[in-house]
Parts: structure tokens; C-alpha cells; sequence
């Protein structure tokens, strides 16, 4: 049973709304983001980056950089640029691409539930960077980016969301990576016939998040009774059919001392080697593609190297570390090798191959992406994927609507 909480969202007025919403700071290269932070005044960029244009310098990650957010917070809610609905409610938020469209809800999600692992999770979470989480919660007091979480629909919950969003959304902007975004603010009535309808829900998902939900939960075991609005994070829940799931490509620094034709004779014990003529993404599972030496290439891993039967051993992204980046390339850990960089599968072969030469690597990696029944599998058994293992699509905007933990 899926238990979504009603709230009382902070959310940019109408006019300002492609100002305000942003997407995450981290997405952004360094000239964007200054260019950005120096034209908008309304960005939410300028919350979660408050010494621009400020001669006050901090740590990264400290108490006091965190306070310096929070003063920026408030004084968006002081100059009216982010409104705080009268009355708790749910949210229906749409995403609209040439390719994907995604229609959910935002509401607040359990950490009771998370913590009962009733909210499955993929991805092992850094204890460091959950800890530096759970002190900007504490601090800033909000979440603003939702935790993306997938549901199995049924055809009540379907039609009853299809129904509601024949009504004009509040907000309708596209933003200049072609993306529509829609955000409908449900009545009251609407919401709790919505929350009812989510008790007929099963099973929820992590599809991406897993550190802002472990820091929402951390911070509710310290804190919960002193801070009651800590009990939800902020999330948006989408059927699980309209995740775009992408594989996270892997780009090798060396070749740890092999010559490109010695790393192909290792990979043939492997399976068998094929050369391409062109770059291509792989179109099956137990495929690898690989960029080397100015040429393409296909691995088809041999059937008796997988375990079928293991959720994670089964896994490409699993296969290629154990099968090749540890016992042939030296790279034991992915989490902190300087020998690995990650691309998610939005970059094709050709913009593959110019990223990697770019950045003067000279191996590279495509897979073919795991499935949502592939992550179900790895979760109900309550294990993890590698790192990097999917990039999943919506990535949601920051400060579209904001729970207020501190409210």
C-alpha cells in the first residue's frame, strides 16, 4: 500500500515559473552556470548558489555555506518570487519531450515506509555524502528536487490521473532544452480521492534519489520528534512504463600498460570480438561495444562467464567489472578510481567518441541499458547495482514545488 502525503508546496508565482524552476546546479558546466546565475535574478541557482555576487566566502558543504542558502531561501519567500499554497494538496506534473513524455505526482512520501523498505532501493548510498545531505536538510529546512519513485499501475489509478489532467494546468512553459512542463495543482477533494486511489499501489521503486531519501530518513531517525514534517520526503511518483531508462557508459583512462591489440586478445577469451564499421550503442543484453584505438568494436560475452539466475551477476554493468575493468585493467573501485569516467546513453557513438578523445582516454564503453524488470529484481532481493549502472529519465526540475520540512 502506497501511502502519499498532501502538502502545502512553496512554489514560484505564475510569472516568474520558467525563472525559477532550474534544473540541478551539477548539470550545468561551469560558463553556463555563471552566465545563468548573472542574467536571472529569479533562478533558483542563485538559492543554492548564494555567494554569487556575495563577498562572503564559506567551506563547500559547511554549516555556514548551508545558512547562507537558507537566508537566500527566505528572501525569495520575502520578495514574492515563491508563494506557500494555503492548504495541503497534491500535485500532477507532466514532462513533454520529442521522444518521452511523463505524467505524474508530486506528493510527499513516506519515510516510515522507507525505512519498512515497503520504498525499494537499487544503489547503496556514501555515507559521507548521505551525511552532508541530512546537515543541508537540517539547515535549509526543505526539499526541492523530487526523489523520482516508480510505481506498477492498475487501470483505476490511470484513468483516474488521465481524468484530472483534463483540466488547464497552473503552470505550462517549455524550457530551452525543448522540454514542456506541466504542473497541475489538485483541489483538496481531488488530493484525497488521489491518496485513496494510491492504496491500491503495491510496491514503490527508487528510480533515482537514493541519497536525498536516505538523508530525508537520516535526519527523521535524529530528528523526527523535534521536526514532525521530517516523516516525508518530497517525491514523484511515476508508472513505471514511462521511465526512460538509459545505460551509463564507461570511458577508461589506460590500458594499464597493455597495448590495444594484447587488451583484444584478452577480451576473446571473453567472447568473441567483432570489428564494426561504425559506432553503434549495442542492441542486446550480454553485448559490450568498445572504442579503441580509433576503431569500434563488438564483445558478445560468452554465455557460461553469466549467471542468469544472480539479479547483479546477471547485470552488463557488473560484467564488464568483473570480467574485464578488475582482473584485466587494475580498476577495483569504481566509486573512487581515477581511471573511470561515466556518460549516460543521452551521448550517441559519435558525441561517445569525441567526449573520449576530448578528454584523452583511450578506452571506451557502451552497454545496452537494463530494464525497469532488471532493477525490481536487484531491489526485491534487496541488493545493489554497480555504480552508474542507469540514468533515468525524467530529471526533474529544482523548485517547481518545494516541501517545507520545517513548516
Amino acid at each position: 500500500m502506497a501511502n502519499i502525503a498532501k502538502f502545502k508546496a512553496l512554489r514560484p508565482v505564475r510569472d516568474k515559473v520558467h525563472l525559477v524552476a532550474t534544473r540541478p546546479y551539477y548539470s550545468y558546466k561551469k560558463n553556463v552556470l555563471t552566465a545563468k546565475l548573472d542574467d536571472n535574478p529569479y533562478t533558483f541557482l542563485r538559492i543554492i548558489n548564494p555567494e554569487f555576487g556575495n563577498p562572503i566566502r564559506t567551506k563547500p558543504n559547511s554549516s555556514q555555506r548551508f545558512d547562507m542558502v537558507k537566508d537566500r531561501y527566505r528572501d525569495f519567500i520575502e520578495k514574492g518570487i515563491l508563494i506557500n499554497e494555503e492548504s495541503e494538496r497534491l500535485y500532477l506534473y507532466r514532462q513533454s519531450s520529442s521522444s518521452n513524455t511523463c505524467m505524474g505526482v508530486i506528493a510527499g512520501a513516506s519515510v516510515e515506509e522507507y525505512l519498512q523498505k515497503k520504498i525499494k532501493i537499487h544503489e547503496a548510498t556514501l555515507s559521507s555524502r548521505e551525511a552532508i545531505f541530512t546537515n543541508y536538510l537540517d539547515i535549509v529546512g526543505y526539499n526541492a528536487e523530487p526523489v523520482l519513485l516508480s510505481y506498477k499501475g492498475n487501470d483505476h489509478t490511470e484513468a483516474q490521473l488521465s481524468e484530472l489532467i483534463k483540466e488547464r494546468p497552473e503552470y505550462e512553459f517549455t524550457t530551452t532544452d525543448k522540454i514542456k512542463h506541466e504542473l497541475w495543482v489538485l483541489s483538496v477533494k481531488q488530493s484525497d480521492a488521489l491518496q485513496t486511489c494510491f492504496k491500491s499501489i503495491d510496491e514503490v521503486y527508487i528510480a533515482d534519489g537514493h541519497h536525498r531519501s536516505a538523508s530525508s530518513a537520516a535526519l527523521f531517525t535524529e530528528k523526527g520528534a523535534q521536526i514532525p514534517k521530517s516523516k516525508n520526503f518530497l517525491g514523484y511518483f511515476v508508472e513505471e512504463s514511462q521511465l526512460h531508462i538509459m545505460a551509463f557508459n564507461r570511458l577508461i583512462k589506460s590500458l594499464n600498460k597493455l597495448t590495444p591489440s594484447d587488451f583484444i586478445s584478452k577480451l576473446k577469451k571473453i567472447g568473441p570480438v567483432t570489428k564494426l564499421l561504425k559506432g553503434t550503442a549495442p542492441r542486446k543484453n550480454h553485448v559490450l561495444n568498445f572504442y579503441i584505438d580509433d576503431l569500434w568494436y563488438s564483445l558478445e560475452i560468452k554465455h557460461e562467464l553469466i549467471d542468469t539466475k544472480h539479479p547483479v551477476k546477471s547485470l552488463d554493468s557488473n560484467l564488464l567489472t568483473e570480467l574485464i575493468l578488475k582482473p584485466i585493467l587494475g580498476i577495483e573501485d569504481l566509486k573512487t578510481s581515477d581511471e573511470v569516467d561515466f556518460l549516460p546513453g543521452t551521448f550517441d557513438a559519435n558525441s561517445f567518441e569525441i567526449e573520449l578523445k576530448k578528454k584523452k582516454f583511450e578506452l571506451g564503453f557502451m552497454l545496452f541499458p537494463a530494464n525497469i524488470q532488471q532493477i525490481k529484481a536487484v531491489a526485491d532481493e534487496g541488493l545493489y547495482m554497480p555504480p552508474k549502472s542507469t540514468w533515468v529519465e525524467p530529471k526533474l526540475r529544482s523548485g517547481l514545488t518545494i516541501y517545507n520540512i520545517h513548516e
